[in-house]
């Protein structure tokens, strides 16, 4: 199939899939016209690298990973390299989850520190707009 309807039917726009080629990730055979044709099996991998890219893994984990990868979701093959590449990524969100949730409850600290000052000062007004209250 050429790359419109590999496009249609997985619903990946053409540039996309030129990229996930430029990655490495798909592999299109080219015909004597020089362009694209993908087999059946293209489908199953771009399926596989949009999961994948959701799962937030950039595109040089996924083509680490694709040659284990199993059915569309992905699973994947018993290897114990693959597994210390996902529990080494897990732990980097991790650690992005912890530094978003200080900087979050720092905002709010701010906010509530800020609202207070505001409501001494300006007792009539509503901290959160400076809006006078209504009487």
């Amino acid at each position: 199939m050429l790359i419109g309807e590999l496009s249609r039917r997985t619903g990946v726009h053409a540039h996309q899939l030129r990229y996930y080629e430029a990655q490495g990730l798909l592999e299109p055979n080219r015909g004597a016209n020089g362009y694209r044709e993908y087999t059946d099996d293209a489908l199953l991998t771009v399926a596989q690298i949009r999961n994948l890219l959701e799962a937030g893994l950039s595109t040089q984990e996924i083509a680490y990973m694709l040659p284990c990868a199993i059915g569309a979701a992905p699973d994947f093959e018993s290897c114990p390299e693959l597994l210390d590449l996902l529990r080494a990524r897990l732990h980097g969100l991790d650690e992005h989850i912890d530094t978003l949730s200080r900087s979050r409850q720092a905002l709010h600290d701010y906010i509530a520190s800020t609202e207070q000052r505001v409501s001494h000062r300006y007792p009539a007004c509503d901290a959160t707009t400076l809006e006078p209250t209504p009487a």
